[in-house]
């Protein structure tokens, strides 16, 4: 009689393969994975069946991360205009707790074939959109989440392209300004 999988076992050495992943990118062969989470490339086969489906599951839980971290950065606060929000989401999306996740899917992104995540591109525009919306309501004006999505997406990838991350800090500081007059028109009153 074989071994039961143990799902704590699997979840564990998937954790580990995600902070690899974050750190060092995703690999081309199983054997930093299995360093990285303690076990034998064996071990992973059996946990996950191909290395592409442990690929696939490790994209799909560092996304889920992606989104709690990102998710709670843009969500409105009672206490703050949202402008605020959304240039200290910014700094943490662009500073070292953020930048791993705009690495590794900016190159997921930019993958023409889409094999491990048949969609992503699609789905990593529009999944950031209700957040931005919901923030943007909080100022009366949640048609704008586009726009700031769009110059959030077009910034990152400025920065994966050039580096230069304090140009584009600037411009964004710059936007937010140009934005400030069209949320203050709008902005719900306290009368």
């Amino acid at each position: 009689m074989g071994r039961h999988k143990q799902p704590e076992i699997r979840d564990r050495i998937l954790d580990a393969c995600v902070d690899h992943a974050l750190a060092h990118g995703l690999p081309d062969r199983l054997e930093p994975f299995a360093t990285a989470s303690g076990t034998s490339t064996r071990m992973l086969i059996y946990h996950f069946g191909t290395r592409d489906a442990l690929l696939r599951e490790t994209l799909e839980r560092a996304r889920r991360r992606q989104r709690d971290f990102f998710g709670e950065l843009v969500a409105p606060r009672a206490d703050e205009p949202y402008p605020v929000t959304l240039r200290r989401a910014w700094q943490a999306m662009t500073g070292p707790t953020g930048r791993p996740y705009l690495s590794m899917f900016g190159k997921l992104r930019e993958d023409a074939e889409q094999r491990l995540w048949p969609g992503f591109r699609r789905e990593a525009t529009t999944d950031w959109l209700r957040p931005l919306e919901d923030g943007m309501r909080s100022i009366g004006r949640p048609e704008l989440g586009t726009l700031v999505l769009a110059v959030v997406r077009g910034l990152i990838m400025d920065i994966e392209a050039t580096g230069d991350t304090p140009r584009a800090d600037q411009a964004f500081d710059h936007f937010l300004a140009a934005l400030a007059p069209l949320t203050q028109d709008s902005a719900p009153s306290d009368s």
